[in-house]
C-alpha cells in the first residue's frame, strides 16, 4: 500500500519556533508552537528534541501515528546559514529521532521567508530580537547583510533599539555625548523594566544576567511611548533602526540581479519580525535612507499572513520533488510601496493612503509626508485606515 505523503516545515526563531504539517493538496492539517531553535543559543541536541517535541504534537492533531515519518520536512532556522552545522543538525534527527520524517532540508529563517511569498526570489529583513538581511535571486544565488549577532551588529533590532536607548543614556549621564534630546523618560522606562534604581544596578542584567530576549523586551515599552507620548527620543530611536534597516536593502543593492527584476517589475522585500509592527515609526528613517542613497529600484514591502514554516515546507517539497500546491497571494499583503528616485523626486505609499504616483517628493497627493502609514481611506490590499495590522508596538520577538 502506498504510504500517505506529508510534508512539514519548521519557522524557527531566536524567542519562538512553529512547526506546519501539509498534505499533498497544500491545506496545512496541523501546526504547534515551541522555544528557540537557534542552535547558536540552545545547542544542537536541544534544537532537535524541540523540533520532535513540537512534531509530536502536530502529530497527534493531524491523528498520525507518531511513528509515520513525514515524506520531508524543512526547517528554516534562525542561526541555520552554515552546511555542516545545518548537516549536523539533520543527522542529529535522524539518529535521535528517527520518526520525525525521512527526509530534511534545512536553511536560514530568511530563506525561508522569501519562500513563502514567491519561488522567483527577492529579500527578506528580519528585525525581532535580532535582525538580519538576505537576497535571493533567481538563479538561486544569495547574499546577505548582516545576522552576525548582538555582539557585531543586529542593527536596526528590538535588541539594538533596547541597547542603543541604554547607550543614549549612559553617554549622556557620563557627560561623554550629551543627547540633544530628553533623556529622562526613556531612563524612566529603563528603570521600570529592568526594576532597577541606578545605572550601576543595571549592569548586573548587561553582564551575569544577561538575556537577549528580556534586554530586547525594552523595545515595546519605548515603542508604546513614541506613539502615544510622542517622546522625540524614543521617537529617534526608531527613525534610527528604520536608516538602518533600510541601509542594509542598499548594501545588497549592487547584488540584484537584473533579472528578479525584470520577473517582477520590482523588488518584492518580506518584512518578518515584530518591530516591523511600528513601521509608522520606522517610515521616516527608512524613506530617508533609500532616498539619500537614490535607491534605483521600486520596491514593494510584504508583511507574511501565513507562517513562515509554510515556505519552509515549500522548500523541502522543491527539493525532494515532491507535489504541494501553494498560492502565494494568500500568504502576504503589501504594506508600502517605494518609487526609485528619478529626477530627484521618489513617491513612497503606505497602503495607497488617497496616494497618486504624481505626488510631491516622499508623499502623495492629498495624503501626509511619506504616503503616512496610519491614513485612511486606504485602497491597498490593506484596505482602510492603512494599518499594517496592528500597532501596538514591538516585543523583542
Amino acid at each position: 500500500m502506498t504510504q500517505v505523503v506529508y510534508i512539514g516545515g519548521v519557522e524557527g526563531g531566536a524567542t519562538h519556533s512553529k512547526l506546519v504539517i501539509c498534505d499533498q493538496a497544500g491545506t496545512v492539517l496541523a501546526s504547534a508552537k515551541g522555544p528557540s531553535t537557534n542552535h547558536w543559543m540552545v545547542g544542537i541536541p536541544e534544537v532537535a528534541k524541540r523540533i520532535d517535541t513540537m512534531a509530536r504534537e502536530a502529530k497527534a492533531q493531524a491523528n498520525i501515528p507518531e511513528t509515520h515519518r513525514l515524506s520531508a520536512m524543512g526547517l528554516c532556522l534562525s542561526g541555520a546559514e552554515q552546511d555542516a552545522t545545518n548537516k549536523e543538525l539533520e543527522n542529529y534527527l535522524k539518529t535521535h529521532y528517527p520518526d520525525v520524517a525521512d527526509r530534511y532540508m534545512v536553511g536560514s529563517d530568511t530563506i525561508g521567508s522569501i519562500a513563502t511569498a514567491s519561488n522567483v526570489g527577492g529579500m527578506v529583513i528580519i528585525s525581532g530580537t535580532g535582525s538580519n538581511t538576505l537576497l535571493r535571486n533567481p538563479d538561486g544565488s544569495t547574499y546577505g547583510c548582516g545576522g552576525w549577532g548582538h555582539m557585531i551588529g543586529d542593527e536596526g533590532s528590538a535588541w539594538w533599539i533596547s541597547k542603543h536607548a541604554i547607550k543614549i543614556v549612559f553617554d549622556h549621564e557620563d557627560n561623554f555625548h550629551r543627547s540633544k534630546l530628553c533623556v529622562e523618560r526613556v531612563w524612566e522606562l529603563i528603570r521600570e523594566h529592568f526594576g532597577v534604581k541606578t545605572r550601576s544596578d543595571l549592569l548586573d542584567y548587561c553582564y551575569a544576567k544577561f538575556c537577549k530576549t528580556t534586554f530586547s523586551g525594552l523595545c515595546a515599552k519605548l515603542a508604546k511611548c513614541a506613539r502615544e507620548e510622542d517622546d522625540p527620543l524614543c521617537r529617534k530611536l526608531f527613525e534610527d533602526a528604520g536608516q538602518n534597516l533600510a541601509r542594509s536593502v542598499c548594501a545588497l543593492s549592487p547584488r540584484i540581479s537584473p533579472t528578479l527584476i525584470s520577473k517582477c517589475g520590482k523588488l518584492d522585500i518580506v518584512c518578518v519580525g515584530s518591530v516591523w509592527l511600528s513601521w509608522e515609526l520606522l517610515e521616516p528613517g527608512f524613506t530617508k535612507e533609500l532616498e539619500s542613497a537614490k535607491f534605483k529600484y521600486d520596491l514593494n514591502l510584504l508583511k507574511l499572513t501565513n507562517t513562515m514554516a509554510l515556505g519552509a515546507a515549500y522548500l523541502a517539497a522543491d527539493t525532494f520533488e515532491l507535489e504541494l500546491p501553494r498560492d502565494y497571494s494568500k500568504n502576504y499583503e503589501v504594506f508600502y510601496g517605494h518609487r526609485a528616485v528619478v529626477n530627484g523626486s521618489t513617491n513612497g505609499t503606505s497602503n495607497g493612503a488617497n496616494g497618486t504616483t504624481n505626488g510631491t517628493k516622499n508623499g502623495v497627493a492629498n495624503g501626509t509626508k511619506n504616503g503616512t502609514s496610519n491614513g485612511t481611506n486606504g485602497t491597498t490590499k490593506n484596505g482602510t485606515n492603512g494599518s499594517t495590522n496592528g500597532t501596538n508596538g514591538t516585543n523583542g520577538n
